[in-house]
């Protein structure tokens, strides 16, 4: 193993590389005395995704809680040793974390928390060893009973694998997507383990009507037809509930932490509890409000149309249209909106950078494409968008409250911009009201 170790005002956080057979998987501890609990991330994430509730969880139960990379994600590696896609899927997936926690020593009783597909793997861990698993508590998880053939003909047809990066975690996810899900229809979670299920009103702001409708109707079910589940919706929440309301999260993952303690344990534990809620509910939330904001102008649709559904399907003569006012393209608005998320990214990272000056080097961001760059700029201006919410989400409070501001602006000079972009679309016609 390849250790790192960093020290926090709470603990010992451990950052460490475990060789599970000719390659190594990433996982990120802190260590503490009790039942650990285990940190699942959704599909596309990596263990980082966890960092905002991450210590906080350490901090009030004092137990070890531990995250990871899953293959080929984050700091993880593939393993070289395989040869076809198939042998990517989730049960090698499980079998490189029952290696990695055994050789770390945590291979017994566990809680485990998971995201959206990492519910999945909750499933199978569970499911594999019912005398192990204390608890689950799942978090918009995906069901194992949500993709029929039905919907995995739909997903077919709107989704091409082609476009990923090959190999990667993320393409062999994918790749095995569909078998994944009809292996997981076969699974069922121990009956006698205790599940906190959360989930959102609306997880998926975006997604067809018919894909939100039966999401919904699947995770009340499950609450509402097995005693071992409880259901909490999330009012307010988007699907990363853990990041919109991370008061809730933490304490639903208390609540099933304490069912591994004595009864004296359990009352300590309920004092710790008390007063870290107390100190949840009076904290300013900015980091959550900065992070509404960035997502609102990037893919959730609330007040205004966020910058996936503006630009989304122009082609690269539409983005170059222009007036006769001497005013910006769609094209030039977006190479604008793409220079200046840049260009803060580059200063909140300490990286070297180009200011701007004056009102003319500010003319020179709007900028015409070319052939395929328009497509390359819709695919930079998202990844830029989703880089500012993941390090937003992973940002120190000194950090916060440093950037608060310029983060804040950084959502509100986007927003004025999409007003111009639909203005455009909706002046030619290429705008339908339904979106």
């Amino acid at each position: 193993m390849i250790l790192f170790y960093s020290v926090s005002m709470y603990a010992q956080s451990l950052d460490t590389l475990v060789n599970v057979g000719g390659y190594k998987i990433h996982f990120n501890i802190m260590k503490g005395e009790g039942t650990p609990i285990l940190l699942e991330a959704g599909a596309g994430n990596d263990g980082s995704i966890w960092n905002g509730i991450f210590e906080k969880i350490h901090k009030v139960t004092g137990t070890t809680v531990i995250t990871y990379d899953r293959s080929g994600f984050g700091k993880s590696e593939l393993n070289p040793n395989l040869k076809n896609e198939s042998d990517f899927g989730i049960v090698n997936g499980i079998k490189e974390l029952e290696t990695g926690l055994s050789k770390l020593g945590f291979d017994n009783e566990i809680v485990l928390v998971s995201h959206s597909y990492g519910g999945l793997y909750n499933l199978l861990y569970a499911s594999k060893h019912p005398n192990k698993v204390k608890s689950v508590i799942l978090i918009d998880a995906t069901l194992s009973n949500f993709w029929n053939e039905e919907f995995l003909t739909m997903r077919d047809n709107n989704f091409d694998i082609s476009a990923i990066e090959k190999p990667s975690g993320d393409y062999y996810l994918y790749a095995n997507y569909n078998e994944t899900m009809r292996y997981a229809r076969n699974l069922h979670f121990p009956e006698n383990t205790p599940i906190i299920n959360i989930f959102p009103e609306n997880s998926f702001s975006d997604a067809p009507e018919i894909f939100t409708n039966r999401w919904r109707k699947l995770h009340k079910e499950f609450g509402d037809l097995k005693d071992n589940v409880t259901n909490i919706i999330a009012k307010g929440s988007g699907h990363y509930v853990f990041q919109d309301n991370p008061a809730l999260v933490i304490n639903a993952i208390i609540k099933a932490y304490l069912i591994t303690l004595d009864e004296g344990q359990q009352i300590e534990l309920l004092q710790k509890a008390l007063d870290n809620a107390i100190k949840l509910s009076i904290e300013p939330n900015i980091k959550s409000l900065l992070i509404t904001q960035l997502k609102n102008s990037h893919t959730n649709q609330q007040w205004f149309v966020p910058s996936k559904k503006a630009i989304d399907g122009l082609t690269l003569e539409r983005s170059n249209w222009k007036d006769n006012k001497d005013n910006y393209s769609i094209g030039e608005i977006v190479s604008h909106l793409i220079f200046y998320n840049e260009l803060i990214l580059k200063v909140f990272k300490g990286e070297n950078y180009t200011d701007i000056n004056d009102d003319e080097e500010n003319k020179e961001t709007f900028k015409l494409y070319k052939g395929k760059d328009w497509q390359n700029a819709v695919i930079k201006l998202d990844s830029l968008q989703a880089e500012w919410e993941n390090i937003t989400e992973n940002a120190t409070d000194e950090q916060i409250a440093e950037w608060n501001v310029e983060i804040a602006n950084i959502s509100a000079h986007t927003a004025y911009h999409l007003g111009q972009i639909i203005y455009i679309r909706k002046q030619n016609g290429w705008w339908e009201n339904s979106k």
